[in-house]
């Protein structure tokens, strides 16, 4: 696995605390754009070239993951959730709390199903009844390491599963951030390109509304990950999307609640994908959705197209993808922009 690629998926930065991630792609866009600056609300935006057209192209850098809320007098500490996190994939794992005093391993716990009653074993368990042990045995010696309000992502881990498929926290949307710094290195065409590795995108999509509104382009491409279906229990009809298969060419989004993508964008980066034999597939979204919900619909309607990487396994401790996909997304993204442009 490329050193970046890791770095860019261990990092801490769910949504509202991205500094860390912010600080790496800030590093590495210096190094192929001629500005690069941090704005007000935590976006980094980067600048490259010059001409008529203005091309922005977005990856969000949140995560996913918690904030602490209390703390018991016995010493256990009780969080929220910062994005959506099914309660069913956090029992047992293990969390890193980012605190002033450094980093704090935890687990999240729960009553255990052993001294249960025979009813509450049939419920599901809710976030709000689970917990997180680091250890303490009061809220005194908690307080010691940590303050309400301090981060908690879930233990970083990245790394090669088989071949050319990669497991790692965050892999939603760092896969998307790497992606665009592989775009910026590569990219030569008379615009002015804005590389943009926006903030709080999974509560809300709220960087970039901001950013894209400063902005202002004529089109803009979102580079993000979309659930793959190629697991066992879904059907085809449900969701089509395979590792390994290609790029995502995103149509439209939570059933229209999200980005209804132009015809005329659609069949851009479609047509564009065929005449380059960049392996794709079309991806019809029924829920959620990305940054392009709002771009697209800022000041007076923006151009967007959006690229999804296949993922397996979003929004839980570890994801999967093919990192050939990812490389299908910067080919494609490079030739679509360059059609753009002319």
């Amino acid at each position: 696995m490329d050193k970046l690629l890791k770095e860019l998926l261990v990092a801490p930065g769910i949504s509202g605390y991205e500094e860390d991630v912010a600080a790496i792609m800030k590093r590495e866009l210096k190094k192929t754009c001629d500005s690069v600056k941090i704005d007000n609300f935590g976006n980094v935006i980067a600048k490259k070239g010059k001409g008529s057209k203005k091309i922005m192209i977005a990856a969000h850098m949140d995560e996913i993951g918690f904030v602490v809320k209390h703390i018991s007098d016995d010493g256990f500490i009780y969080f929220i959730k910062v994005g959506g996190i099914a309660d069913t994939v956090l029992l047992g794992q293990r969390v890193v709390i980012k605190a002033k005093s450094g980093d704090i391993c935890g687990i999240i716990g729960s009553k255990p199903p052993h001294l249960q009653t025979a009813e509450e074993r049939k419920k599901l368990v809710t976030y709000d009844n689970m917990f997180i042990d680091i250890g303490c045995s009061s809220k005194e010696e908690v307080l010691k390491k940590v303050e309400i309000g301090d981060q908690i992502i879930f233990e970083p881990n990245a790394g090669v599963l088989n071949g050319d498929v990669y497991y790692g926290k965050a892999i939603d949307n760092r896969a998307g951030c790497y992606e665009m710094l592989k775009i910026m290195e590569k990219i030569n065409v008379d615009a002015e390109v804005y590389a943009v590795a926006t903030a709080q995108e999974e509560v809300g999509l709220k960087g970039a509304r901001t950013s894209s509104f400063a902005i202002d382009p004529d089109f803009a491409l979102i580079l993000d990950t979309n659930v793959a279906g190629d697991v066992p229990g879904i059907e085809k009809k449900v969701c089509s999307l395979k590792i390994g298969s290609g790029i995502g060419i995103t149509m439209i989004e939570a059933s229209g609640r999200g980005t209804i993508v132009n015809n005329k964008v659609r069949r851009l980066m479609i047509d564009t994908a065929k005449e380059n034999k960049i392996k794709h597939q079309i991806d019809i979204v029924d829920g959620g959705m990305t940054d392009g919900a709002v771009v697209y619909m800022n000041r007076s309607g923006i151009l967007t197209g959006i690229l999804s990487i296949p993922t397996r396994y979003l929004h839980a401790a570890t994801s999967v993808f093919n990192i050939k996909d990812l490389q299908c997304g910067v080919d494609l993204s490079l030739k679509v922009i360059e059609k753009i442009v002319k």
